[in-house]
């Protein structure tokens, strides 16, 4: 297996907290953009995830009052407009293979954020797991504002089963923020907290996951999100199956014998 605790990126802060990884942007002056480099670097890290036995949750943290403004105008806009057919596909598969991977890391993420977090940071907040937010974010999936269309690394798709269709349609169409407390109430985030609170916050959350049956957490992002495209009776009989490989965990036979001795069980992911 893979040990991502000494992971040193070049384009992204990383740090660990117990099992729990922390991913930060950055150039906080500029509102955390992401380039070419860390859309790259983000996705190889999220593909070894699936296989790092040290890490049991992600954490995405704000930095510097915002959490990320998307791609950057100079360093990936500007080239974007020279791109031959070919490169930009190249360039749209890349970014789309980032929520692939977080899709499929194996890891609940979760999303800390704070102020500014739009285009691919939106995208990056809608693609993790649970959102934790401030007063003061704002949320904008703004392609049609620079001329492109709202349906950017899988938002068509996702962001509807999370805020609903209509509204999912509005926010891409106009490309306008979405208020911290419009959130909220649609369901985008899970809860609203104070800014001095938010880093702290949602790194205790996730490390009350990674505390949790971590092989049993894969299972049911795996299962969230391949239930998508199935229909009911497949559903039920894919989450029977899974649910009977659970079964057959340490950790269930330690909640079972924690149960009967009136103790609280310590799981071990195995």
């Amino acid at each position: 297996m893979t040990k991502l605790a000494g992971h040193t990126p070049e384009h992204f802060d990383w740090r660990m907290e117990d099992s729990v990884a922390v991913i930060t942007l950055k150039r906080p002056e500029r509102k955390n953009p992401l380039t070419f480099e860390s859309y790259a670097e983000l996705r190889d890290t999220f593909r070894e995830l699936v296989y790092a036995d040290d890490v049991d949750a992600v954490v995405f943290t704000s930095n510097g009052g915002n959490f990320c403004s998307g791609g950057d105008v100079h360093d990936i806009i500007g080239p974007l407009v020279k791109m031959d057919m070919k490169g930009l596909l190249a360039f749209t598969r890349m970014t789309g293979d980032l929520v692939k991977a977080m899709l499929n890391c194996g890891k609940p993420i979760l999303s800390a954020i704070d102020g500014i977090c739009v285009g691919a940071g939106a995208i990056v907040a809608m693609a993790s797991d649970i959102r934790f937010g401030t007063k003061d974010a704002k949320t904008a999936f703004l392609f049609t504002r620079v001329g492109l269309a709202g349906c950017d690394m899988g938002a068509c798709a996702m962001l509807p089963r999370i805020i609903g269709q209509g509204r999912a349609a509005e926010l891409l169409f106009s490309g306008r923020s979405m208020s911290a407390d419009e959130g909220h109430a649609w369901g985008f985030f899970n809860r609203i907290v104070e800014a001095g609170d938010l880093e702290a916050d949602a790194i205790g959350f996730a490390k009350k996951l990674a505390a949790g049956p971590t092989f049993a957490h894969g299972i049911t992002k795996t299962q969230i999100n391949q239930e998508w495209s199935m229909g009911l009776e497949q559903a039920i009989e894919a989450e029977a199956q899974a649910q009977a490989i659970c079964m057959q965990t340490r950790d269930f036979e330690r909640a079972y014998t924690a149960f009967v001795a009136k103790e609280k069980p310590v799981f071990e992911g195995d």
